[in-house]
């Protein structure tokens, strides 16, 4: 059995990651903190605490462990709750250093970029996309740190490809909901379209991120590749278009949106990874399903 580490393994969407993978692999569940030697951890699951912007701590790791994959899930997950100085030099640190060692081991890469690599989701006046549906070759234009730091990482992503000759696929979530848990609505019930409109109101379930990641591992690219992971449809239930004419009063002169399609399109990571949204918010807005159990 392959051995994959997981970066941010107890946040809250990695640990959703490290659950589904260790079905399939032995996962080394990497965090700052480790959750006790205590603790009973679930089958093929192990964990390590590490530093991942101290090189040292990480090349370490990684030697030690040898992983045939690195799935690099840890980050600070937003601009706004810590000075931005910090944001971008944790995030941009600890994604260079996570990805150098893991290529330097000759281990397939899959990590975290973001759709706030785009600027979008936090600019202060937010812009219409170019066109839409927003495929991955739209242009990065972030205006903060985090933003700012994906998109560093995503350069850094295809160096490492580059030198080392390694598979690289950055992961372009939309806003992770969780079932039982689907904030986003809040904005589609309050009726405030300019809450959501920094992704054009898409979104994505935990559980097909974490299908995604699982199938990149599986399926690695040839080289670097960037690929959107969102669900089929917006949140508001009503299409897309007329929200985004409704928001900014236009709509971009390409624009193929169909009913309530998402913003964010997935077909690149269907091409690749034959991978497509099982979730929706229709359903998964009051399903009751526990959060994956790592330890007892």
């Amino acid at each position: 059995m392959e051995t994959v580490i997981v970066t941010g393994a107890l946040g809250r969407s990695g640990r959703w990651i490290a659950d589904r993978l260790a079905d399939e692999y032995d996962v080394v569940a990497v965090d700052l903190d480790h959750p006790g030697f205590e603790v009973d951890a679930r089958e093929n699951l192990d964990f390590r605490a590490a530093d991942l912007t101290n090189m040292g701590e990480v090349a370490d790791l990684v030697a030690d462990i040898d992983p045939d994959a690195v799935v690099h899930w840890a980050a600070i997950p937003s601009p706004t709750r810590n000075a931005g100085s910090r944001v971008f030099e944790t995030n941009v640190q600890s994604t260079y250093n996570v990805l150098v060692a893991a290529a330097r081991a000759d281990a397939r890469i899959v990590w975290a970029s973001s759709e706030s690599a785009y600027g979008f989701a936090f600019a202060e006046e937010k812009p219409l996309p170019d066109f839409l549906p927003i495929t991955e070759d739209h242009p990065l234009r972030p205006e903060d740190p985090y933003g700012t730091a994906k998109v560093a990482g995503e350069e850094v992503s295809k160096m490492v490809t580059r030198k080392y000759g390694v598979s690289t696929c950055a992961i372009r979530p939309s806003w992770i909901q969780y079932p039982g848990e689907y904030n986003c609505r809040d904005i589609a019930e309050s009726g405030d379209l300019a809450g959501g409109a920094g992704n054009c109101w898409s979104y994505v379930d935990v559980r097909d991120v974490a299908g995604l990641v699982a199938a990149a591992l599986e399926t690695p690219v040839d080289g670097h590749e960037a690929v959107h992971a969102a669900a089929a449809e917006n949140y508001l239930g009503r299409p897309t278009a007329d929200a985004v004419e409704a928001f900014w009063g236009e709509l971009p002169q390409e624009c193929t949106l169909d009913g309530e399609e998402s913003a964010l399109a997935t077909t690149k990571a269907e091409l690749l990874f034959d991978w497509e949204p099982a979730h929706s918010w229709r359903e998964a807005v009051d399903e009751d399903v526990p959060e994956p159990t790592l330890w007892e």
